[in-house]
């Protein structure tokens, strides 16, 4: 059985909408991945933004975002056939009954 982490946090998205409306989505898929890489304490490019936080993002266009979204953040570690196995970091989103704080996650192997 292997024990992972996984976070659970309320990013307000309320930055985004100053600037131009054009792009507010992409900027708010790009501050997660900025957001849990600083608070997970790992690179941006080992963080995975998950189909259903993009569409959460996205479902109303591109000039109208949320104004803050809930997501988890589970630490995973993939073993690639050669070489070192890589931690990344999935983000998905968060119910709303979820508290925010740190769980423990169990994974039957």
């Amino acid at each position: 059985m292997e024990v992972g982490d996984a976070f659970v946090y309320v990013i307000p998205l309320k930055k985004i909408y100053f600037g131009r409306r054009s792009n507010r989505a992409k900027r708010a898929i790009d501050y997660i991945r900025k957001f849990v890489s600083k608070h997970v304490k790992v690179n941006p490019e080992d963080v995975v933004i998950m189909d259903d936080v993009n569409s959460f993002i996205w479902e109303r266009s591109i000039e109208k975002p949320p104004r803050k979204v809930k997501i988890i953040a589970e630490m995973k570690e993939f073993k690639p056939e050669e070489g070192e196995a890589v931690k990344k970091v999935l983000v998905r989103l968060a119910g709303e009954k979820v508290r925010t704080g740190k769980y423990e996650i169990k994974n039957k192997q």
